[in-house]
């Protein structure tokens, strides 16, 4: 009986044991297919909303674009300012760009790992050569005067050759995207297309910026120096403020930076560097103050477009193709999407 009785509890343990587990493994299946809708649902909802902030970012630039071609930069630097880093639809990258402290430094004393540090200094170091084979401060007057007025547009280079095409593109992106990430709208670029460039050998590309308004000045004062006959001093020291040098200087050292990341040289006649000589002289700095202004802000730029390849890359791209500030201001968020900056 109770073997009987005991075979009977046997079976019918079995028997709940068996019924017990299909009902938790249907609950589970029933939880993890609610998880998974749920999930999903939040995915899409996600991406959904990305869509919609994307869509309102493109509405917002069209704006930018239509006071930029009235020449209204003012306003649309506005605009620009008030979608800088608003959460739904703003711009992230406008003026976020993390800086190298103003203070004398080195990749040394910044937060690297090992193989960043070499490269950034292998970098760093080409630059430097760069910068110092234009002779900073020798070739002022030895510039013809028809390329005075050319200080006016920041950015300019020469191309010689058909295949210097991509070189341009590349190195105008490379002042584009350094103003934009430390929040200097860029209001116009010129690139030649590779039919202007078997047409004229000294085709230019050029970014303006909104800001450096002080460029005209500086083009005004060299050019009263150049009729009077003044030799040495500018006269009256020039006056811009600390952010506007430093903005300049690393914006105007983007191109060359941008042709080494690529290159892994210049081939530029560095009429960029020559610029920022000339607005050097034209503020009364000595050699010592303006070398040291050409180490930081090479230094900051290295570090901004190291960082940036991609961007920078994506950028270029829509620059060859000739799309608008806003449309290039566009390609320059959505390749930031997930980026640290």
């Amino acid at each position: 009986m109770s073997f009987i009785c005991g075979e009977s509890s046997t079976a019918l343990s079995s028997t709940v044991i068996s019924f017990s587990r299909e009902p938790k493994r249907n609950s589970s299946l029933s939880m993890y297919s609610a998880l998974s809708c749920r999930f999903g649902g939040e995915l899409a909802a996600a991406s959904g909303k990305e869509a919609e902030y994307a869509k309102r970012r493109r509405q917002a630039l069209k704006r930018v674009d239509r006071e930029l071609s009235r020449g209204n930069f003012k306003v649309a630097l506005s605009l620009v300012k008030q979608l800088q880093r608003k959460p739904a639809g703003g711009l992230r990258g406008f003026g976020a760009a993390k800086q190298v402290p103003k203070r004398p430094s080195s990749l040394d004393e910044l937060e690297l790992d090992s193989k960043e540090l070499l490269t950034l200094r292998a970098l760093f170091d080409s630059v430097m050569e760069s910068i110092e084979r234009c002779n900073l401060f020798d070739s002022l007057d030895e510039a013809p005067s028809d390329t005075v007025e050319s200080i006016v547009e920041d950015g300019s280079y020469v191309s010689l050759k058909e295949e210097d095409h991509f070189m341009c593109v590349q190195h105008e992106a490379g002042h584009f995207l350094t103003g934009y990430l430390l929040g200097v709208l860029p209001k116009g670029y010129e690139i030649p297309s590779v039919e202007a460039l078997r047409q004229d050998d000294f085709a230019v590309g050029r970014v303006q910026f909104v800001g450096f308004d002080f460029l005209k000045e500086v083009a005004d004062a060299r050019k009263q120096k150049k009729d009077t006959g003044q030799v040495g001093s500018w006269g009256n020291r020039g006056v811009i403020s600390a952010k506007t040098l430093n903005n300049f200087s690393c914006v105007i050292l983007g191109g060359l930076v941008a042709e080494h990341l690529v290159f892994g040289h210049s081939e530029g006649h560095y009429s960029d560097i020559n610029k920022l000589d000339k607005v050097f002289q034209w503020l009364g700095y000595n050699k010592s103050e303006a070398d040291s202004q050409v180490k930081w802000a090479a230094l900051n730029t290295v570090l901004i477009s190291h960082h940036h390849i991609q961007v920078r890359s994506r950028l270029a791209e829509a620059m060859a193709l000739g799309r608008s500030i806003g449309s290039c201001i566009d390609s320059i968020e959505n390749a930031l999407s997930g980026e640290l900056i």
